[in-house]
């Protein structure tokens, strides 16, 4: 089969034996047999480590669970810089959390946890770090500093932890850049290896913002009066 992998010079095509092997395996054949300069990341080779996600066909994916296909075009994740190759650092997606003050800021020790209190934010806990539902989202393309689903998955996890005392500066911290700023394609969810919904968490974190007297900014730019439009008339199309 053929598959096309994308490269510092662009896309180049690899013809390999690679029938039902994982997108990994096929790229240790090309390595190993073709192109020893090949370069990506990998690490535990079983869904959890997150080091080897990759695009293929404009789709965030674990080349390690992947299951390669003819005509397959691989490429880097997205809204990151790339090293070479199929490597990109990450370094930015995480310095994201650092922005969104992503941890245990006030730690009310006295909050003793319920197995149903543990369960509120237990999917949040099992993500992998992979950096897909980063690539994925379109926000970054028009605004670079949007904390993104990455961090605010995170601050709703920390959010929605009983034993954080000081809920409402987690809640400032991400209204700037943050949670209003997403779009709520869904594009993060779909990517995730874990099923972690970013837009589910943003959604409650949108919520729980509203309970500390935030809203959309959005709707400051509805001005006046309903006269059949939004802010002076409507010829069809909203007016933001």
């Amino acid at each position: 089969m053929k598959i096309a992998v994308k490269r510092d010079v662009g896309f180049v095509e690899f013809e390999v034996d690679a029938a039902e092997c994982t997108l990994l395996e096929a790229l240790e054949i090309i390595k190993e047999s073709q192109d020893a300069s090949l370069a990506y990341s990998s690490g535990c080779r079983s869904s959890v480590c997150g080091s080897c996600a990759m695009r293929v066909n404009e789709k965030e994916v674990l080349a390690c669970s992947y299951k390669v296909q003819d005509g397959d075009k691989v490429e880097p994740l997205k809204n990151m810089p790339h090293i070479r190759d199929l490597v990109v650092n990450m370094d930015a997606a995480l310095e994201k959390n650092k922005k969104a003050k992503a941890w245990l800021a006030s730690f009310n020790a006295d909050a003793a946890l319920t197995h149903e209190d543990e369960q509120i934010n237990a999917l949040q806990s099992d993500c992998i770090l992979c950096g897909s539902c980063y690539s994925a989202c379109p926000v970054f393309s028009v605004n670079e500093e949007f904390l993104g689903p990455f961090a605010l998955t995170r601050v709703w996890k920390v959010v929605s932890d009983k034993r954080e005392a000081e809920q409402k500066t987690k809640i400032d911290t991400i209204q700037t850049n943050g949670v209003w700023d997403c779009t709520l394609c869904n594009e993060c969810t779909l990517v995730c290896p874990q099923g972690i919904s970013s837009k589910a968490d943003i959604e409650k974190l949108r919520a729980k913002s509203s309970q500390f007297g935030y809203m959309d900014p959005n709707f400051g730019s509805f001005g006046g009066g309903f006269d059949g439009g939004f802010g002076g008339g409507f010829d069809g199309s909203p007016q933001f």
